[in-house]
């Protein structure tokens, strides 16, 4: 029988000589290793990156903040109601004064200046006067009454028609009536045109009542103050209640405040939840005296077009239109966001971790 004994050493000699021909092939050919990163690595985050997330976090700030309110509806509703009291008080001031400014233009007749012409003076020339006072850039019109005219209406208006026929010539003179333009329906324009009349050679006597019209424009002035002052006040008592609304919102998230400024988050961060929950308070007043403003004009109007019918005055009172109650709302929302932002630096600042 055969041995299979003297095979062994040749086996393994061909598998020693594969093993070495592997391994001087892996010497001749190495490849590469992957190098190793050591130590940490900093990722860079482009502009845009960067961009996505702020306006990101600014969008759920907002939503956020807004739904923080909505969670407390009573609390909500009633410093949006304070806010708008505040608001609307000299809103409702400003609209009063846009009605006096109406009023004014239809008094605007009232401010007519007589020009007396002089006897010798023909219906020709005065034609002439009134044509030249019609082209002044402050004039609105003017209109020649002759001396036979102004006898018929003072017959008609005077009641001693009777008395005026037995006259044995006509005493009147002509008469220019001449309306200024409203931007110039000033004392001081006023009292320059009239200078401007006297000098003219046609002209005996120029009359103006001046007394009404200082007094409608010094009152005028006084309650273009007292508007602008109590504003100030209202729009000072806004930014008191907003910001202690914030600082109580502060107060209660403190210590969020604190884990987020441990873990590296920055007063911006912090801070804009709580400038928009003081824009939202604003715009939220905002609307709130809108509509208080729309609900007290609609209220009014009849009883004022009433009482104007009785004068034969066709004077409607007017509230705030769309454009000026777009203007209240956004005024308010950034009176309320000055406020959280002066409350935010007052007291942010004030906790920091230990």
């Amino acid at each position: 029988m055969k041995s299979n004994r003297p095979q062994k050493p040749e086996r393994r000699n061909r598998m020693g000589a594969s093993q070495m021909s592997r391994t001087e092939r892996q010497q001749r050919n190495p490849r590469p290793e992957p190098a190793r990163v050591q130590g940490a690595v900093q990722s860079q985050m482009s502009w845009r990156d960067k961009f996505d997330a702020w306006s990101a976090h600014h969008s759920n700030s907002a939503i956020e903040s807004l739904l923080r309110m909505l969670e407390t509806p009573l609390q909500s509703a009633m410093t949006w109601l304070v806010i708008a009291i505040a608001i609307a008080l000299p809103a409702a001031l400003f609209v009063v004064f846009s009605n006096l400014q109406q009023i004014g233009q239809a008094w605007q007749d009232s401010s007519q200046v007589s020009v007396f012409l002089k006897k010798e003076a023909g219906a020709s020339q005065a034609q002439e006067l009134r044509g030249r006072i019609a082209q002044r850039p402050d004039v609105l019109d003017a209109r020649y009454i002759s001396p036979e005219q102004a006898l018929i209406e003072f017959k008609q208006n005077s009641g001693l028609g009777e008395l005026a026929s037995h006259l044995d010539e006509n005493p009147l003179p002509g008469v220019i009536m001449i309306t200024p333009k409203m931007q110039q329906n000033t004392p001081q324009a006023l009292a320059d045109l009239q200078q401007t009349l006297v000098a003219e050679p046609l002209v005996a006597d120029v009359r103006l009542d001046m007394l009404w019209v200082k007094r409608l424009h010094q009152f005028i002035a006084i309650a273009e103050r007292f508007v602008t002052a109590l504003a100030g006040l209202l729009a000072l008592g806004v930014l008191l209640v907003i910001g202690n609304t914030i600082r109580m919102a502060i107060e209660n998230r403190r210590d969020e405040i604190l884990v987020v400024k441990l873990v590296g988050g920055t007063d911006a961060y912090v801070r804009r939840p709580f400038l928009y929950t003081g824009l939202w308070f604003g715009v939220g007043g905002g609307i709130v005296a809108a509509v208080l403003l729309a609900l007290g004009f609609w209220w009014l109007a009849a009883p004022v077009a009433q009482l104007a019918d009785l004068y034969q005055s066709s004077f409607r009172l007017q509230g705030l239109g769309f454009i000026e109650s777009i203007q209240l709302i956004l005024l308010a929302g950034f009176t309320g966001l000055i406020g959280a932002w002066i409350a935010v630096a007052r007291h942010l600042y004030q906790i920091q971790p230990r």
